[in-house]
């Protein structure tokens, strides 16, 4: 079966390793039309169904296992409950497993337990382009007048220590597609590792030692940028130490005293800059007579090349409202009104929300981030105006409307004529199939010559356009005249003469 992880792996071994397709059916045990198939299609993933999707039953129970294990070794050791009487517990809330794996992952919870140790670390060293780290933080900022808690994203390489840093409304995993895009871009490059905490975003599911069951699409995206994802262990944050310190200097450098912007651009656009003046001024902490932007200069060539934005959206489905509106993240979206009726799916970016029917984008909106908003698009509700003339007036997608300066001159003077609604639509209806600017022309036309019309507008557009290409027919030869007929007027003498 090829999943997604083998994509993953067969891209890495022939794009950053350099091995041959020789060499990788005979590691990886996978045929030679299967590694053409990667490499030539470029797709991380290809589509297969599975009609039964195994679940491990003691996955998203651990934590709670965890808490049960932990308030039992609180407990003086004559009040301490057996093993078997916390997976009774355990089994009253809900779990459908067996004894024996809970009875595995206790074992090796002592374990560890016991072996801990945290007052010792031992110093790690990354060679040039070998891992990255990414972290999340949350601080509190002033946007736009008011106090906001934002989500900052921490992207940072582990040899040069140059780092990246960017803000957001949310810690979805679109956030996490958008903040790897961009720190590759800035970087011009990833790393053939990435180290990770078990965010919900990238990890479903966390077995004992380094196992891990990753999100589909977070394995689409480290395919795409040709990254190994690799988790660190629960609760031992010094395996990603270098992100975990960044955290509190960018909070202590960047964020301290709180932070007043107007928007999200203007904020992370001066927060690459600091980034960037600070690599420029600041020792490299092995490499004390470089900075860490000279550091990472030469770290640059090592790095994997940037290969492109990866499209990262979060997709899911929903059902279209009679008022041709979608709802997603406490807010509606309209879309075209030919929508409605059947099912569409949402592809929500971190900037905006792109809504498909059968594959056609049948809505397009930048993404809003507060609650129980409704964002509409007037052009998505015109169709249904030919119908319901009478809603331009009151009907709310059409609110606030503003349009190009002829066209709304034109509107306003139709206000005031009986059936001025009625022919504002048919004007607007001739945007869908002339466009904006042809209207628009034909609006100022219409108004240079004191007339506001919609018949007489709609011809000014008639006139404009232009004629079709006349057809060409092509003459068989079998029809082609082999002898120029001559003109003899006398023959119709001779006609008359006989009757």
């Amino acid at each position: 079966m090829l999943v997604v992880e083998t994509i993953a792996r067969i891209r890495r071994e022939f794009f950053v390793k350099g091995k041959s397709i020789k060499e990788i059916v005979r590691d990886l045990k996978v045929s030679r039309n299967t590694v053409r198939k990667v490499l030539r299609s470029g797709a991380t993933a290809f589509a297969y169904e599975r009609a039964v999707q195994p679940l491990p039953k003691l996955g998203r129970w651990k934590d709670r296992l965890d808490r049960l294990l932990a308030a039992n070794e609180a407990k003086p050791g004559r009040e301490r409950l057996t093993l078997i009487r916390l997976f009774e517990e355990l089994r009253a809330l809900g779990y459908a497993g067996g004894y024996d794996a809970v009875r595995r992952y206790a074992k090796a919870w002592y374990k560890r337990q016991a072996g801990a140790s945290a007052d010792a670390y031992v110093p790690l060293t990354f060679a040039p382009g070998e891992a990255y780290q990414f972290d999340w933080s949350h601080e509190i900022v002033l946007l736009n007048g008011m106090t906001v808690t934002v989500k900052v994203a921490h992207v940072r390489l582990c040899h040069s220590r140059m780092f990246f840093v960017r803000a957001y409304p949310r810690e979805t995993q679109e956030m996490v597609f958008d903040a790897h895009d961009r720190a590759f871009a800035v970087f011009k490059g990833a790393c053939r590792r990435g180290l990770y905490d078990n965010m919900k975003t990238a990890v479903e599911t966390v077995f004992v030692g380094k196992e891990r069951t990753y999100n589909r699409r977070f394995l689409q995206m480290c395919g795409h940028y040709l990254v190994e994802p690799t988790a660190c262990t629960p609760a031992a944050g010094w395996e990603k130490g270098q992100v975990e310190n960044q955290v509190g200097l960018v909070r202590e450098r960047f964020f301290t005293p709180r932070l007043r912007f107007k928007s999200y651009e203007e904020m992370n656009g001066w927060l690459l800059d600091r980034c960037i003046a600070y690599a420029k001024v600041h020792r490299h902490p092995e490499y004390p007579d470089q900075t860490i932007w000279s550091v990472f200069e030469a770290e640059r060539p090592r790095l994997v090349p940037y290969a492109g934005r990866f499209d990262g959206f979060h997709a899911l489905p929903a059902s279209v409202s009679k008022t041709c509106l979608v709802r997603f993240d406490n807010n509606k979206y309209s879309v075209m009104a030919t929508a409605v009726g059947r099912p569409v799916e949402i592809h929500a970016y971190a900037d905006r929300i792109v809504i498909r029917q059968d594959g056609a984008v049948v809505g397009s909106h930048r993404r809003c981030f507060g609650r129980e908003q409704r964002i509409y698009d007037p052009w998505h509700y015109v169709p249904v105006l030919a119908r319901k003339p009478g809603a331009l007036r009151n009907g709310a997608p059409f609110k606030d409307w503003v349009l190009p300066g002829a066209l709304e001159r034109i509107r306003r003077k139709l206000a005031a004529v009986d059936d001025g609604d009625r022919q504002m639509v048919d004007l607007l209806s001739a945007v869908l199939t002339d466009g904006l600017a042809a209207v628009e022309a034909a609006c100022a036309e219409a108004l240079k010559g004191g007339v506001c019309s919609s018949d007489v507008i709609i011809n000014i557009l008639a006139r404009r356009r232009e004629p079709a290409a006349p057809i060409t027919i092509l003459t068989p030869d079998a029809l082609r005249l082999q002898h120029e007929p001559a003109a003899d007027c006398a023959r119709y003498d001779s006609l008359r003469r006989a009757i």
